[in-house]
């Protein structure tokens, strides 16, 4: 998959593709449809998609808490699983965002990245202050020499299908319900930092990643399957993870921290991909080390025996 950045510069052989056009946060079913829709449009065209980084909304609210389901090298993996070949990944800054929507047609679609079609769903807005729609988009297009196709918007339990349905989801620890919209686990990557090393103490040595920048599960015990992306260890293993605070030990970041079952070896620096398959508990402060330990071993039993009956 080829990335390109800048409209402005583009080689020919990223010309003349038919793309689907989001944010595509999260890659769900609904993305996944806008994508198949591009794929028919044009048989024969490269296939690709336009997004935005950082995400329009971080750029515009820089305070706001952590939204994203995905940083940009997990969304970029998960299109690439899907077969894009061209990935217009374009800087988001002042300049782009102050283009009116018709300049985002004939500046950005057509003229920069010389694109063949489009694909949007029903509810795009794009241009200065969200101006245009999807109708004013297919007008542009027949304008400015490029097909438009609109898709439907998808539904779950009689509720479209979105990134923030999938968000809710998450914050209520209901994964399942996440993977239903989103097609697939939802999972966490990232490379595998140092920690304080508890867990290794207590017997369950855990690989510690960061999620800041990342929308929040709720805070808890999952049981997770793990795919260890690179180094000596690379391959798929069963797991249990805790999201959160530590609170037994006054914690204050959160961060995600993986218990891989039958597992032996040093993962620092390797990059895992851990998806969220069942929320088991929540946080919780115990009164000491040993009910603790309790806990943790409960909690691996309960996560392998709903693991291995997948």
């Amino acid at each position: 998959m080829r990335i390109v950045r800048d409209y402005e510069f583009v080689e020919d052989q990223d010309r003349g593709a038919t793309v689907a056009i989001g944010n595509f946060d999260g890659v769900h079913l609904g993305h996944q449809s806008v994508i198949e829709l591009a794929r028919r449009a044009a048989p024969g065209a490269p296939l690709g998609v336009m997004t935005f980084e950082p995400h329009p909304r971080e750029y515009f609210t820089p305070e706001a808490p952590p939204f994203r389901l995905m940083r940009a090298e997990t969304r970029a993996h998960r299109l690439e699983k899907l077969g894009v070949e061209r990935l217009y990944e374009l800087n988001f800054n002042t300049a782009l965002s102050s283009l009116t929507p018709e300049e985002f047609a004939r500046d950005v679609i057509a003229g920069g990245l010389g694109l063949a079609h489009v694909v949007v769903g029903a509810d795009f807005c794009f241009g200065k202050g969200r101006a245009g729609n999807a109708d004013d988009l297919q007008r542009f297009g027949a304008v400015h020499g490029f097909g438009v196709t609109i898709a439907p918007l998808m539904e779950y339990s009689e509720h479209a299908v979105s990134s923030t349905a999938i968000r809710n989801a998450l914050s209520e620890g209901r994964p399942a319900d996440a993977k239903e919209m989103l097609g697939h686990w939802h999972r966490i990557e990232g490379v595998v930092i140092g920690g304080e090393q508890r867990g290794r103490e207590l017997g369950f040595p855990t690989a510690n990643m960061s999620i800041e920048g990342l929308h929040q599960p709720r805070f808890g015990v999952y049981a997770v399957l793990v795919d260890v992306l690179d180094g000596p260890h690379a391959g798929s293993y069963l797991g249990a993870a805790s999201i959160g605070v530590r609170p037994m030990f006054d914690g204050v970041v959160p961060n995600i921290e993986t218990f891989l079952f039958d597992f032996s070896g040093d993962l620092y620096g390797a990059t895992l991909s851990v998806a969220l398959v069942a929320f088991l508990r929540p946080e919780l402060k115990f009164d000491g080390l040993e009910a603790l330990i309790e806990q943790m071993d409960a909690d691996c039993t309960t996560s392998r025996e709903i693991l291995v009956a997948l």
